[in-house]
């Protein structure tokens, strides 16, 4: 009576065993899933940046206000006439040096 049980839970085990751990089992398939979306959410991320920069090309290309904006706050430029007004922010004064933190 226990050999033909011990013969049973051994081919039970040796078909478990490919289903599990082989090539194409639930462990790589789980590992698969895992790598498939976190490559979906890159591709996602990638997509939304494609999208904007598509978005800017075509502006750019369409109309001249994308390119007068970008003239005027990345390169500093204006238009012939316009008055060019700079405000200078207010900087915290420097700590002391000698002074510790809890002295101020």
């Amino acid at each position: 009576m226990k050999w033909p049980t011990l013969v049973l839970v051994a081919l039970i085990a040796l078909l478990q065993y490919p289903l599990w751990l082989g090539k194409g089992g639930w462990l790589r398939v789980w590992d698969y899933e895992r790598q498939l979306q976190a490559q979906r959410e890159v591709n996602q991320a990638l997509e939304q940046r494609n999208a904007g920069l598509d978005a800017e090309v075509r502006d750019l290309k369409a109309g001249y206000e994308a390119i007068e904006e970008r003239a005027r706050y990345e390169l500093g430029m204006i238009k012939e006439g316009e008055v060019f007004v700079q405000v200078p922010q207010k900087t915290q004064p420097a700590p002391a040096a000698g002074k510790p933190a809890a002295a101020r």
